[in-house]
């Protein structure tokens, strides 16, 4: 996994900006206005709910400009500063290996930055993240049903809905359950980085031995190739957003219907993760909020049991 792997998930929160746009509503930063920011002493200038809307002109906002020195510092994965004389990046479009491109459309890029396509965040700079403008992450999403010692799906017992369950890991930096996902390598393509990410956080295939590792490619083949369901593509309002670079993620469901390819997947924690392990999906589980969001689309995709609580809906 690479730089902020540990730390996309503990602080990423669903912003459903475009699942709701023909609703015309209108929401706002919340994590993206966390302050101080994520991982130092910086605290972003204050951002008025009224004024997130980079369409209504505030004449005297001074955000704070912030870069985190480990971004600075020139890794593989980050950008150099804008105004470096060999850096001419190409926004908006696919720019060598690495994809400017947004899954929200085209974005307004000013004085030759990146401008946050969901409104002001009080920080300038890129803060944690290493690229100018949307910063590509995939989350993984595998999924089977729950099963009886001879093989027969377990209904819930209250809305009589099978149970589904999904790979999660437990993160070693929050002690949260998760989605175990991270961010897309460059000139990778998404359908790589899922499956990548899945086996490092997952199964640890970084540390398998030659053997082991040609094994598990072929399960980890047959599983991501086979159909799979798109549960989110877009913006996510995430602490370590600023007014120049921001977090997206694809989230992707693979379930596996008969339960034989995932039967033979030995699970065991990689590097970012404390543990892993198929976990009961229901909503009582306490996930941070995008993921939780994400398993529920899931379910309902699914037809499976989520809550015990029948809801509005059946109150006629």
């Amino acid at each position: 996994p690479s730089f902020s792997d540990s730390a996309t998930s503990c602080w990423s929160h669903l912003h459903p900006v475009n699942m709701f746009s023909n609703y015309n509503v209108k929401f706002y930063h919340s994590k993206a206005l966390t302050s101080p920011y994520p991982g130092s002493d910086v605290e972003r200038s204050q951002v008025p709910e009224g004024k997130v809307d980079w369409l209504i002109e505030w004449k005297d906002y001074n955000p704070v400009e912030y870069t985190a020195t480990s971004v600075l510092a020139g890794p593989n994965w980050a950008d150099p500063q804008i105004n470096d004389e060999d850096f001419s990046p190409k926004f908006n479009e696919r720019d060598g290996e690495v994809e400017r491109k947004s899954l929200d459309g085209l974005y307004v890029v000013q004085n030759g930055r990146p401008q946050n396509p969901v409104g002001r965040t009080g920080l300038t700079g890129r803060g944690l993240l290493g690229r100018w403008g949307p910063n590509h992450a995939a989350d993984p999403i595998v999924t089977r049903w729950k099963r009886d010692g001879s093989g027969n799906k377990i209904a819930h017992p209250v809305t009589g809905k099978n149970i589904l369950q999904f790979v999660a890991i437990k993160r070693r930096d929050c002690g949260e359950w998760a989605i175990p996902g991270g961010m897309v390598d460059p000139g990778e393509k998404i359908s790589a980085t899922l499956k990548r990410e899945f086996g490092e956080e997952a199964l640890n295939s970084l540390q398998k031995s030659p053997e082991d590792k040609v094994k598990l490619e072929k399960q980890l083949h047959k599983l991501f190739s086979q159909e799979y369901f798109e549960v989110y593509r877009g913006y996510v309002d995430d602490p370590r957003n600023t007014d120049n670079a921001w977090m997206e993620t694809e989230a992707v469901n693979y379930h596996d219907e008969t339960g034989e390819t995932m039967d033979h997947l030995p699970l065991e924690a990689g590097d970012d993760a404390g543990m892993v392990k198929w976990v009961d999906i229901s909503e009582k589980l306490k996930l941070y909020a995008s993921h939780s969001y994400f398993i529920k689309i899931v379910t309902e995709k699914r037809g499976a049991h989520w809550s015990e609580d029948p809801g509005p809906e059946c109150h006629e």
